[in-house]
């Protein structure tokens, strides 16, 4: 009989490149030092207070939105990084972040700053990140986040009650608009699934036929992320159905008729009619009440991307805008653009709670089936490990209040109403749209000599240089964006802090880049 060999409970570690990388030098503490615990807590407030030191100090001495630094530039600084040679402490690293980040970082704070949805962030909801971050709340089970499941489905239920979704709304925080969207057309597609199982004409049909027959009406100018969400979800990009929008940029509502009898004519199911409201470029709102009935007449899903406009909830002056919104089956709300929150910060909320089993599913080692005590929000979620974002929404509540909030979305709007006018009535710009929330589209357009407008190419050309231009001098960020083919500038107006002479300023700086754009072009032919 061979003997057995020992068995070695004590291998010899591995050999080769990989393990010859594993321990690095230039530990100057050990690694235990840096954890975040009860022994470390003196070291975490006073590291923590020069991070914030650091930013307030930036923040106070910027006088523009950016540096103008290229790609080539900063990859160059962040390359030259030895990731493998710690630094010596906190200041160094931070000294080192001055170089690589903060200096050239683009801050939406400035007044110069107009481009995207991007907010500044309101000082509360700061103190919050600092607080969620530090003990670390996953908001998946219970047992992880305690408290902090009951403060998010106590916002869930503030936010669907100034929706007036009805007392059987749930609805859960999520990373973002397209994610919030995504997981309404999930709730959708599955709800007209479980539907048309029960239909007598689908028996013995197989899944993917079910869902070769549904489609999604929604706005020409609706977000991306409903065409996304579309071919995410199996249905693929030609499930979405554009209606055409009316000179306002608004959904027309006749126009939804006429698509939905085609579909119905050639035996399609409406699995959702999706209104916007808040479009990216134009601010519009869609005509949600009449969008709605249109919902409850084909037995369709209706959900309303309020990503941005979601702010009017709160707002004092504009909140009307929103009429029709309480009859939505689903709504997206963006808490990090018009709330002012830090990235990130979204939810969606639901009128029927019930719908959301569409996204539970148990698991044993994490939320069993038989737990029916214990308040999973994984349940509700199409996300597992998750950040308790709702922390920064409930201390801006706290400190500020909601009108607080609402003010400030009605101070951006007022201020792209004001600045509307002055494109209106300015000979060198043409504004493509009245303002609707705090968004304007507009291009620099001068007469030629002959008093001629410039010629809608050579606009087009102009234009894409004015912004890049603009950008990389650093002096103020703006938009681009499309209208019927053409290339236009774009407002994105979030900051209260800003005034009209603020962006005054910014109309000049484009009207002189484009004219010295426009006489060197002149000089080199």
């Amino acid at each position: 009989m061979t003997p057995k060999m020992p068995v070695d409970v004590h291998p010899s570690p591995p050999s080769g490149p990989a393990a010859a990388t594993r321990r690095r030098p230039g530990l100057a503490t050990p690694a235990t030092a840096h954890l975040f615990n009860a022994r470390n807590s003196a070291d975490y407030a006073a590291q923590m207070l020069q991070g914030v030191t650091a930013v307030a100090g930036k923040v106070s001495r910027s006088t523009r939105p950016f540096t103008g630094a290229t790609p080539a530039e900063l990859k160059s600084r962040v390359d030259g990084v030895d990731l493998d040679s710690p630094l010596a402490d906190t200041a160094a690293a931070l000294t080192e972040l001055e170089d690589v980040y903060l200096r050239d970082a683009v801050y939406f704070h400035d007044t110069k700053y107009a481009a995207h949805l991007n907010c500044p962030v309101v000082i509360p909801a700061l103190v919050a990140e600092a607080v969620l971050s530090a003990v670390n709340s996953s908001m998946d089970t219970w047992d992880q986040s305690a408290g902090a499941t009951m403060i998010e489905r106590r916002l869930i239920t503030w936010a669907a009650g100034e929706l007036q979704l009805g007392a059987a709304a749930d609805g859960v925080f999520t990373s973002g608009g397209s994610q919030s969207n995504f997981q309404a057309l999930l709730l959708a597609r599955n709800q007209a699934v479980e539907w048309l199982k029960l239909d007598p004409e689908n028996d013995g049909l197989r899944l993917p036929s079910l869902l070769e027959k549904l489609r999604i009406f929604t706005s020409a100018d609706s977000h991306f992320s409903i065409e996304k969400s579309a071919s995410m979800l199996g249905l693929g990009y030609d499930a979405v159905v554009a209606v055409p929008c009316g000179p306002d940029h608004r959904m027309d509502p006749q126009a939804l008729a006429g698509e939905l009898a085609r579909a119905r004519k050639v035996g399609l199911v409406p699995m959702a009619i999706v209104a916007t409201a808040g479009t990216t470029d134009f601010g519009a709102i869609d005509p949600l009440a009449d969008l709605a009935a249109a919902a409850r007449e084909h037995g369709a899903w209706f959900h309303v991307d309020a990503a941005y406009g979601g702010g009017l909830m709160v707002s004092g002056r504009h909140g009307h805008l929103l009429a029709g919104i309480d009859q939505a089956d689903s709504v997206t709300v963006d808490f990090h653009k018009t709330f002012f929150q830090p990235v990130s910060s979204s939810a969606l909320l639901v009128r029927d709670a019930a719908t959301l089993r569409h996204v539970t599913y148990h698991a044993d080692y994490l939320n069993p089936a038989a737990a029916v005590d214990r308040p999973n929000q994984v349940d509700k979620s199409i996300q597992t490990t998750r950040r308790f974002d709702a922390l920064k929404l409930w201390l801006t509540l706290r400190i500020m209040g909601a009108d607080a909030i609402g003010d400030l979305f009605d101070d951006a709007i007022d201020l792209a109403l004001d600045v509307g006018g002055i494109l209106a009535t300015d000979p060198e710009f043409e504004l493509a749209a009245t303002p609707q929330l705090s968004t304007l589209v507009f291009r620099y357009r001068p007469l030629n000599q002959d008093g001629s407008r410039l010629s809608e190419d050579t606009a087009d050309r102009l234009n894409q240089d004015i912004r890049s231009a603009v950008f990389a001098s650093g002096e103020a960020v703006v938009a681009g964006t499309r209208v019927a083919g053409r290339h236009y500038l774009k407002f994105t107006l979030l900051n209260a802090e800003a005034g009209v002479e603020d962006i005054r300023g910014i109309l000049e700086l484009l009207r002189t880049t484009g004219a010295s754009l426009l006489a060197a072009a002149e000089v080199s032919v």
